[in-house]
């Protein structure tokens, strides 16, 4: 997430993201409240539905963008994605 703080705000007007959180322990209050601290500048989201199985999300800090039909363009697990791949992610998903 580190990383991410440091690239998103470039592309924060052309680029929707947003931080999922699946832990079914935890209510939006609580992930609001752990953004703000966290200082993580992009809006938090709870799951609906059958998102998890939907996107075989079958990992801890899945990552997954999808693309403005749906389409997932990228994914990856825990630990991955360094700084260069997120620019080349959000470029490709940035371009009209």
């Amino acid at each position: 997430m580190r990383r991410l703080k440091e690239i998103y705000p470039d592309y924060a007007g052309r680029v929707a993201f947003y931080a999922v959180n699946f832990d079914p322990t935890e209510n939006a209050a609580s992930i609001e409240a752990w953004r703000r601290q966290e200082g993580h500048p992009w809006p938090v989201a709870q799951p609906v539905g059958n998102v998890l199985p939907d996107l075989a999300v079958l990992i801890r800090s899945s990552k997954i963008a999808l693309d403005g039909q749906g389409i997932i363009t990228y994914r990856d697990g825990y630990g991955q994605g360094d700084a260069q791949i997120w620019r080349q992610v959000f470029e490709r998903l940035a371009a009209p």
